[in-house]
């Protein structure tokens, strides 16, 4: 791991604006790559982060989160909101920043936009656990719920696993018609479907990615033929599920963190003794992931703070030495250390 500067008044923030200019510069699909072995890098040390399951504020409109974790030398949190119906008011359902801090001092080292960085984050988590989950040779997935996740999603499947077609459908057209302009050009074939059934035939990865605050039906059990990967990414509240709970009875399940993901995942439907695999432990090879051809692998995936803290050093390194971000004025820095009021006072106009 890169060394942390030395902690400094001016802390280095990455705004909307830079990240965008940072993603072009690299690439989006090599971004989507580089970060994906960055968080497997991190889901191989698992056991040396603190975890916990976020703290969440819910309501009847949304949720607002914070999701700390620390390696014992980085600590890192970020701010996340999930409001399906601000999409009627013309806003992002889902909205976020971070935080970098060094651990011995507390100063922070890195505050950045997370809107951008919480989509290619997400999909890279889902690419990573496809390389480990999804069959052999996989070339087509469909694309249940084509809303601002969906391109991040079908692009880190096809950088990551060599995926070729992507099959989509939403419930609203307007949403499938702006994920084909979007995936235009991208060197998929893009097929919009008119029905969750049309969008899974012949998909060997199904993932399903839909907004609403409520008990859903995405998937049923008779649309779920042997031998497909799930990657269920839209249950992750309480009261939030994609899936029909059969499809889980037939599945073997594969979540990040156990006690975060039986509140909010699509495992919340099931008993407390339901079996689920660790993820970390199928990519440093404590357990097996896919086992045979006739298998149903289920990615269970709420997100989890360590994704975060992996997207987090990755832009801290990768903006080191570029004019991709500016510094801020966040951290009083008297000359005295002690005499906090003494530099207020000489402040003064």
């Amino acid at each position: 791991m890169a060394q942390l500067p030395s902690p400094k008044a001016l802390v280095p923030f990455v705004s909307v604006e830079n990240m965008m200019r940072l993603v072009h510069r690299i690439g989006l699909e090599t971004v989507l790559k580089e970060l994906t072995d960055v968080i497997e890098a991190d889901f191989r040390r698992w056991e040396s982060f603190d975890k916990t399951p976020r703290v969440a504020s819910h309501s009847r409109e949304g949720v607002i989160e914070l999701m700390p974790t620390s390696d014992g030398e980085i600590y890192s949190f970020k701010y996340v909101n999930g409001h399906p119906k601000n999409m009627a008011r013309g806003l992002q359902t889902v909205t976020a920043f971070g935080l970098l801090a060094e651990v011995s001092t507390g100063y922070p080292v890195l505050l950045t936009e997370m809107t951008i960085l919480t989509a290619l984050r997400t999909a890279a988590t889902s690419a990573m656990a496809a390389r480990h989950l999804a069959p052999k040779g996989a070339r087509t997935m469909a694309m249940i719920g084509n809303g601002a996740q969906a391109e991040f999603q079908a692009l880190a499947m096809k950088a990551v696993l060599g995926i070729e077609h992507v099959r989509l459908y939403d419930i609203d057209p307007q949403a499938i018609a702006k994920a084909v302009i979007n995936l235009s050009g991208s060197g998929l074939m893009v097929t919009p479907c008119t029905s969750p059934q049309a969008a899974i035939e012949g998909a060997e990865i199904i993932t399903t990615c839909t907004a609403d605050k409520q008990y859903a039906t995405i998937l049923t059990d008779n649309m779920v033929g042997a031998g497909v990967h799930i990657n269920a990414i839209g249950g992750d509240c309480p009261g939030k599920t994609e899936l029909h709970r059969d499809i889980l009875l037939r599945a073997d399940t594969f979540v990040e963190y156990p006690p975060q993901t039986r509140i909010e995942g699509e495992i919340q439907q099931m008993d407390p003794d339901y079996a689920v695999t660790e993820l970390w432990k199928v990519v440093t090879g404590e357990a097996k992931g896919r086992s045979g051809a006739r298998q149903i692998t289920l990615f269970d995936s709420v997100g989890f703070a360590i994704e975060d803290f992996s997207a987090l050093r990755y832009v801290r390194d990768r903006v080191s030495a570029t004019s991709f971000y500016q510094e801020l004025d966040i951290i009083a820095d008297p000359d005295e250390p002690r005499d906090l009021f003494g530099m207020l006072q000489r402040a003064k106009a």
